[in-house]
């Protein structure tokens, strides 16, 4: 399996379980997430974007590192941009770093949207913040090793059918969820998380212990 970590702008914080996620990745860095790679201690194989929001500093102290540069008026995020080459390149599993906070929430769902369209076309993908994952919800069955205690929450992209959730602490059987509802925020982990859905699109987001 070849897996690519992207840098993206938004919120991140090193930990343990990050640091054993990314373990033998290649990374990329898409415009000012570049500053990730300062804390992770990593020096990507490539920088793209159109470099509007990355600091004169950060430019020196990765000088070295190969760019693609873009105009600003385009018509793709950097995001968006790093993830298709991380495609090109080979990737069989993508972890978006950096996919959630910032300043900008349309950023954020993008990520979550993009991702569950990749997630419909058979990729592996995950995002995270260190803090939070989500992992898109698309048909088929899924076991997560997300810890014990976590709140997890289920937000849908249309109407789900068959939904089963078990091992958490409000468990479902074969539900239909309407587009929009509320029931399936703010779950607990309660062991090894097991979802099924049968039709649908969803992700997964997860508050971790």
């Amino acid at each position: 399996m070849s897996t690519f970590v992207i840098l993206l702008g938004g919120d991140m914080a090193v930990t343990d379980r990050l640091r054993a996620q990314i373990k033998g990745a290649r990374f990329l860095a898409a415009d000012g997430g570049m500053r990730h790679a300062l804390s992770l201690g990593v020096v990507p194989e490539l920088w793209l974007g159109d470099f509007d929001s990355t600091a004169a500093d950060l430019l020196e102290k990765f000088k070295d590192v190969p760019r693609q540069t873009f105009p600003v008026a385009k018509d793709m995020t950097d995001g968006e941009l790093a993830l298709n080459e991380a495609y090109r390149l080979g990737a069989t599993r993508v972890i978006l770093c950096g996919a959630f906070g910032g300043e900008r929430t349309d950023h954020t769902l993008l990520h979550l949207t993009m991702a569950t369209r990749h997630a419909i076309e058979g990729r592996q993908i995950l995002l995270s913040s260190g803090f939070e994952e989500a992992m898109p919800l698309v048909p088929g069955n899924y076991q997560y090793d997300l810890p014990d205690g976590s709140v997890f929450s289920i937000l849908s992209f249309s109407e789900l059918e068959g939904l089963t959730i078990e091992q958490a602490e409000w468990p479902l059987d074969k539900i239909t969820l309407p587009l929009g509802s509320s029931l399936t925020v703010s779950n607990v982990v309660r062991g090894t998380l097991c979802v099924s859905l049968r039709l649908g699109h969803a992700i997964l987001i997860a508050k971790l212990s």
